[in-house]
């Protein structure tokens, strides 16, 4: 009797213990893709967030000048061309999530180009190069302000 006793003891705490190990298992997963849901759509909005930059070439001899337009994505972006801008040249651009700003004039000048280039994000400079030359390139390329402020 007592050994019939002890099983059924034995049985129904195993039993207990399964069931409470498959209920931890169950609340472990759901948290898990709760997580993960969260983690998806922050990813998504931090993606698809915009925000405005205006890019500013100055000086002389500059031939043309590319820059990002918002178009295409973050690790593929399009960039537009002005060739033969009027300096002092400026433009207003919306880009998405984490695409980096970036505004690239070159001068080819026998006289000597001498430019500077520049990205504002909401009235604060975030690049700024100046170039001279016979042969000059000035990339301005940014960090996106929206990937600078999730960074630590």
């Amino acid at each position: 009797m007592r050994r019939s006793l002890r099983h059924t003891t034995a049985a129904a705490l195993a039993a207990g213990l399964v069931l409470t190990l498959t209920a931890c298992a169950e609340a472990e997963d759901a948290v898990k893709n709760k997580v993960k849901d969260e983690a998806s759509k922050a990813v998504d909005n931090t993606l698809n967030k915009e925000y405005e930059v205006t890019y500013e070439v100055t000086g002389k001899g500059v031939d043309s000048i590319e820059f990002a337009n918002g178009q295409g994505d973050a690790t593929n972006p399009t960039l537009e061309t002005v060739n033969k801008p009027q300096l002092p040249w400026k433009k207003t651009v919306t880009l998405r999530g984490v695409m980096a700003p970036t505004v690239i004039p070159t001068g080819l000048d026998l006289a000597g180009a001498d430019f500077t280039c520049k990205v504002t994000h909401e009235g604060k400079v975030i690049a700024e190069k100046k170039s001279t030359g016979n042969v000059a390139a000035g990339p301005c390329i940014a960090i996106s302000p929206i990937a600078a402020n999730k960074l630590p």
